[in-house]
């Protein structure tokens, strides 16, 4: 079996093809340019820096370029890193294929869209549907496609769907025991939470965040988007209905300085914000385990405030 980079221990040498996740310029204090690089394949991802790089290495080695790596697993301030020994393009009669190492949702496409599918079947009230329906069809590819996040959680191919399905599924167990829950309001908020983020982010490779999502961020964004779309569907502004579908997606972050304008301040808003903590924060600890060796501790996963978690000896 091919050696992939989370098989490899520190200090090991190695050869192999891997993906530049991102490759980014950068100049370092004595004046040289140089490249900061995250290689990835299937088994996960690593950074590293490719020094004294030329300007035709930053225009050949970019973002979703598959290189026939050499170098050594090292640490660096206790996190694994790559001393690149050297990077180089495939020859012409090497026929990669990317998908072969970029990571991706753990269910297929065609299972996602079935299951959001059914989804919005289950959103009974008449104008969360409309709106879902409307702002799926408008950004239904890129919803399949796109990740999560730039890092931290779920941040690979079909990331954002996989994240929003996991939050629904929580989500119905929530409605199950507990009485009194809007749950076509609390499915449509989930469905609708994130989906900002196919115009934040620029897409599954080499991720970065476009001008919008610098400039405006996801929440206000799709709150926009449920603007216009109540407008296209004839939905008054003033329904409190779309009022109370604008604040789930507004409130999900939960606090001001977390970009949310308003903490939650319905059930299902807090509900919302909650399980999207959760599905993140469980995301992230599951990565950062599965890089670890029973007994010891993870790295320090830095969307959970830099903290490192143990991964017991008793795991089977």
């Amino acid at each position: 079996m091919t050696k992939q980079l989370m098989d490899l221990v520190e200090n090991e040498d190695f050869e192999m093809f891997v993906i530049l996740k991102k490759a980014e310029k950068r100049v370092a204090k004595n004046g040289k340019q140089f490249l900061a690089i995250t290689f990835q394949d299937k088994s996960g991802e690593i950074n590293g820096m490719y020094w004294d790089a030329s300007d035709d290495d930053v225009e050949k080695f970019t973002a979703g370029t598959i290189v026939h790596l050499t170098g050594k697993r090292e640490s660096y301030l206790n996190s694994p890193q790559i001393k690149i020994s050297s990077m180089n393009l495939p020859n012409p009669d090497q026929h990669l294929d990317r998908e072969d190492f970029v990571q991706s949702a753990p269910m297929k496409e065609a299972d996602m869209k079935s299951e959001i599918d059914q989804i919005v079947f289950s959103i009974t009230n008449a104008t969360y549907n409309r709106v879902v329906r409307y702002l799926l069809k408008k950004h239904g590819d890129a919803f399949f496609e796109f990740p999560a996040a730039k890092s931290n959680h779920h941040d690979f191919e079909g990331g954002l769907a996989f994240h929003t399905i996991s939050i629904v599924r929580l989500a119905e167990h929530i409605v199950d025991q507990y009485g009194d829950i809007d749950a076509p309001l609390l499915y449509a908020g989930a469905v609708l939470h994130d989906l900002g983020k196919t115009i934040e982010l620029s897409g599954p490779v080499g991720t970065t965040y476009t001008l919008a999502g610098n400039l405006l961020g996801h929440l206000s964004i799709i709150d926009a988007e449920i603007v216009e779309a109540a407008d296209n569907l004839g939905i008054s502004q003033d329904s409190e209905e779309l009022l109370l579908l604008r604040h789930m997606v507004l409130s999900h972050h939960g606090l001001k300085e977390y970009g949310s304008p308003e903490r939650p301040q319905l059930l299902e808003a807090e509900i919302l914000h909650d399980l999207d903590e959760l599905d993140a924060s469980i995301m992230m600890m599951k990565r950062a385990l599965n890089q670890t060796a029973p007994g010891e501790f993870s790295d320090k996963i830095f969307g959970l405030d830099n903290r490192r978690f143990y991964r017991p000896n008793t795991e089977e």
